[in-house]
């Protein structure tokens, strides 16, 4: 089985193009969703969470309080807190799934992550493909799918890593310029490409 790690900056089309490879066969898991799902289901990631930013965290009916977590960790400089409860438990996850899809016998498994870079490059991964996109069209994109606000999003940005010093981590580099189109026939180019190793 080969292993395929996606990242980019938020709004870069890192999804889109990974929406193209479930199409084609991959099976892809979303680090974001992942997460999000495991901070309602795994007890002990909910008592950490609790602890550590307090019973607003959730909402009566136990539903994560994004808008409370995402004030506490992006405007009061907390995300490395969080990270630090959340990514462990994902990470072991992700494993787990993978062990269980090789065993199935599939082709390309592709974990999609804009931390998967963070603390270098992961040695699990045969290939890492990075996608990347003006800031602008990055912010208009996310304006759009969000309906969300500019300040907001240029400070989750600027709270992300810098992707363009990474390059040396990468092995193929897609740029999401031209739009949703040409963006999938480049994940259909490159999919066959990782395919023939």
């Amino acid at each position: 089985m080969i292993r395929v790690g996606v990242t980019g900056g938020i709004g870069s089309g890192k999804t889109t193009l990974c929406k193209e490879w479930e199409k084609l066969g991959a099976f892809v898991v979303y680090a974001d969703d992942l997460a999000k799902k495991l901070m309602v289901e795994d007890e002990e990631l909910v008592k950490k969470i609790k602890s550590t930013f307090g019973d607003k965290a959730y909402d009566e009916y136990g539903s994560l309080n994004r808008q409370y977590l995402a004030q506490e960790a992006f405007e009061k400089g907390r995300v490395n807190e969080l990270n630090n409860l959340v990514h462990p438990v994902l990470w072991k996850k992700v494993e787990e799934i993978a062990d269980q899809k090789e065993k199935e016998g599939l082709g390309v498994f592709v974990k999609e992550a804009a931390i998967l870079l963070q603390n270098g490059r992961p040695d699990d991964l045969d290939f890492v493909v990075l996608v990347e996109a003006k800031e602008k069209a990055r912010v208009d994109r996310v304006i759009k799918r969000d309906n969300s606000d500019r300040n907001k999003i240029e400070n989750r940005i600027s709270a992300q890593q810098d992707f363009s010093g990474l390059t040396d981590l990468v092995d193929f580099i897609i740029n999401n310029d031209e739009g949703v189109n040409e963006l999938k026939s480049k994940a259909e180019v490159l999919l066959k490409e990782i395919r023939k190793f």
